[in-house]
């Protein structure tokens, strides 16, 4: 039990900040943040914002973007939802909309300003964070970023190198939309993701 972080995940849970007090428009919807975190995890999966099939379910993942990024990690069901190995925090924690052509709106701003240090601060214990997609590099990887996404991971190997104790991995969106990107990208499947999958295995055994 880690009382501090619980007490954190539930106020979490109960926020309405992008309702009550929002940054610009307020969420078109009801908020339903979408977060899994222990003291024990050592893997950290910065993602993005959930979808609409994660806004309904309300457990991060369930969608065809979570079966590719499990495939991508190489491990189940069962140990991907184990709070105890996986603390699953996107940028924004809930679906913050969609815009006129049907995409996805940007992570809520207000998250991660109200939450995020807080909520690092209480996991010590994480030593490798995955950060999926631009939002979550630009706030966990700062000046560490090579330039455009595909750059930045292309860049993989010099990032994990010039991480501290907390290394970092950064990743593309396992959208289904980014199909293209990956078949123009061969090395990211024979070069990052075995890379990627002995880091993983070796955190949860």
């Amino acid at each position: 039990m880690n009382a501090p972080l619980d007490n954190l995940l539930a106020q979490i849970r109960a926020c309405r900040i992008c309702v009550e007090n929002p940054i610009g428009k307020a969420l078109p919807h009801e908020p339903r943040p979408v977060i899994a975190a222990s003291s024990s995890a050592r893997i950290l999966i910065a993602s993005q914002a959930p979808g609409t099939k994660v806004h309904q379910s309300g457990r991060p993942f369930t969608d065809a973007s979570g079966d590719r990024l499990r495939q991508w990690l190489g491990v189940s069901n069962e140990e991907f939802y184990d709070p105890g190995k996986f603390a699953i925090v996107p940028m924004g924690f809930c679906f913050p909309g969609q815009d006129s052509h049907g995409g996805d709106l940007p992570p809520r701003r207000e998250c991660a300003a109200a939450w995020r240090q807080k909520l690092m601060d209480l996991m010590p214990q994480i030593d490798l964070v995955l950060t999926i997609g631009i939002y979550a590099q630009n706030w966990h990887m700062g000046a560490a970023r090579h330039g455009s996404l595909s750059q930045t991971v292309m860049n993989w190997r010099t990032v994990w190198d010039a991480s501290p104790a907390r290394k970092t991995l950064p990743l593309p969106h396992p959208s289904w939309r980014n199909t293209g990107w990956l078949k123009r990208n061969p090395w990211f499947e024979t070069d990052l993701l075995p890379f990627l999958r002995a880091q993983i295995r070796s955190r949860i055994g």
